[in-house]
Formats: structure tokens, sequence, C-alpha cells
């Protein structure tokens, strides 16, 4: 049966929620028949591995290890889960400095047991710094990291069907820009509903100002919301589409939505946030973001709110000063 790669397919924190959807996920899609459970939590991860042979998927040889290097050597592509989640009354922001220094690890990992590693998404929070730390000590290329920030988009497209009573589809080109978190910059120009722009139906009966307000306040709060309807940390929907990015850097199905990805351009320095994106074989490209003034203006401010994160990392000891990331990544 076809495969997208026979390459390896690392999942980090396979033990967890999210990897052992990932692995699931993976497998249906037949992304690689070489996929690779990695955690340091061995019962957990032996678990999955037994799980997703009890599945009956055929033709795909799993594996389990608790060893980085076991789990890294020869990996053509890693998605890692491998932080700690969130929990009630948390932000992303609070899990910064013990995901960051994780982040960190998984870097130097990736420098020396797989350097010639074609992609790497990371999905745990904060995603946009996890994901740039990770980079910056990884030694890739930034079209070879993408970061987990689609998610915000999926729940605007969500919200806007919930509340329009249409199918999720028929909401397109929903778009969340810059951070995921509380400073995500939610977009209206960009979407239709069933063909009539976002924008016309803003302010009259059929979506008065403060039915959007409320509903662009019930987009930040999703993740939230899952955990206080579930209470646990979302794990279903990061899983799902993180496995589509990686099927799209593995040269399958495009990805639909806004990859966080390194951004350098466009009046944004050295950051990790989404963009307009497209990831194929060559990696993560971006184009600059259309919008209204004050969508822009909604832009600027969560830039300014990573740029605020970054500043506490480098503070912390676990990234260097920006014009000393060359010679830890002469990528960047």
């Amino acid at each position: 049966m076809n495969f997208l790669t026979n390459e390896k397919l690392t999942i980090v924190g396979a033990a967890g929620m999210i990897g052992s959807n990932m692995a699931q996920t993976a497998a249906i899609m037949r992304l690689s028949s070489n996929i690779c459970l990695y955690d340091v939590y061995e019962p957990g991860v032996e678990g999955v591995y037994e799980e997703m042979r009890h599945c009956g998927f055929d033709d795909i040889e799993f594996t389990f290890t608790t060893d980085v290097k076991e789990a890294f050597t020869n990996a053509g592509y890693i998605v890692s889960s491998g932080g700690a989640p969130r929990k009630g009354g948390m932000t992303r922001e609070d899990l910064l400095k013990g995901n960051a220094q994780i982040a960190a690890q998984l870097g130097k990992d990736i420098k020396t047991y797989c350097s010639d590693l074609k992609h790497l998404t990371v999905i745990f929070n904060p995603t946009d710094i996890t994901g740039l730390v990770a980079l910056i000590h990884s030694g890739l290329k930034p079209t070879q990291v993408t970061t987990l920030a689609a998610l915000d988009s999926i729940r605007l497209q969500s919200e806007l069907a919930k509340y329009f009573k249409i199918k999720q589809n028929q909401v397109t080109n929903a778009r969340t820009y810059g951070g995921h978190g509380e400073q995500m910059a939610v977009f209206a120009s960009t979407a239709k509903i069933n063909g009539t722009p976002l924008l016309d139906l803003i302010g009259t009966p059929a979506l008065p100002l403060e039915e959007w307000e409320a509903l662009k306040q019930r987009v930040i709060d999703g993740g939230a919301n899952i955990i206080r309807l579930r209470g646990r940390s979302s794990f279903q929907s990061p899983a799902y589409v993180s496995t589509e990015m990686i099927r799209a850097a593995m040269g399958g199905e495009a990805f639909r939505w806004p990859a966080g990805c390194y951004v350098n351009s466009y009046g944004f320095e050295k950051i990790m946030m989404a963009m307009e994106t497209t990831i194929t074989k060559e990696g993560v490209t971006y184009s600059e973001v259309k919008g209204t003034e004050e969508e822009k203006a909604e832009l600027m401010k969560s830039y300014e709110h990573l740029k605020n994160l970054r500043s506490q990392v480098i503070e912390m000891g676990i990234i260097p000063p920006l014009d000393q990331w060359n010679t830890l990544n002469p990528n960047l």
C-alpha cells in the first residue's frame, strides 16, 4: 500500500494525548511506513505502541523508545508535542520558561542526531516561542520549521459557521495571524460567509457589531473553553491539524491554513508567528498579510507581545541576543 514516504517520522511526546492521536492520524493518512514513538515516560509510550499495533494498520513499522538518540537518528520528519500542557486558569504564556527549556533541548538534539532533518513541526505552548527556540538551537533553515497557529483560524471558521448555522466549509478564508494565544489578530476582511464578504455583514442585523466582538472573544478563548468543558487541554484538534501540516511538508495534500513560521520581513524581525503560508517538500514560505488598517494594527500588537516573550526568553539565557543567533544557527 502506498505511503507518502518511507522516511522515518518521529513523534515526540507520543505517550501524551496529542502525541498518541498524532500517531493514529499519521497512520490513517498513510504518511510513512516508519513511525517512531518517542517519550521519556516508558509505560505510556509502550502503551501507545501496543495500541497502534492493535489497530492493525497494514505495512507500518511502529517503534517506540525513551532514548532520544534512537528516536532522532535517521529521522526525516519530527512533530513535537513534548511540552507541559496548559491547565485550567493558565494562559499559554504561563508555560513559557519550562517549555522554552524543553524546546532548546529539542533543537540541540536535532543538531546532534539528525542535522539533515527535512522538517520540524512544534506544537507545544507557547508555540510561537518554543518553535523559535527550537529553530535557533537546531541549526535548521527557517523554511524547515513550522508551528501550530492554524488552530485559531479554524476556530474562527467554526464560530462563524455556528453563528450563521451553515456548514463549516461554507465559511471560506477565515484567518487569524500573529501569535497563537490571547494576543492573536483576528481578521474579518479575508473571510466570506457562503460567498458574501464578512465585512459586508458585520454591523448589520445579520451580525451586529457586539455579536462580532463576542464571537472574536470566543475564538481567542477557544483553547480555554476546551479546558473548561473537558477538564484538560485540547488534544484532538492540535493532533489532527499538526499531522496535516507535516503531511504537506512530506509533499502531500496542501495545508489549508496559516501556519506559524519564521518571519523576518514586512516590518517583522526575527520572530515566529502565523502568516499566510504555503508548506511543500521544499519547506514553508510566507507572503505579506493584507487587511484593514485596524487589522494591521492588531497584528502589530500581537507582534509586540511576541517580542516581549522573546525578550523574556533571552533574559532567561535560553537563547542569546538577536545579533548572536547566527553563532548557534548560521541560517539565521
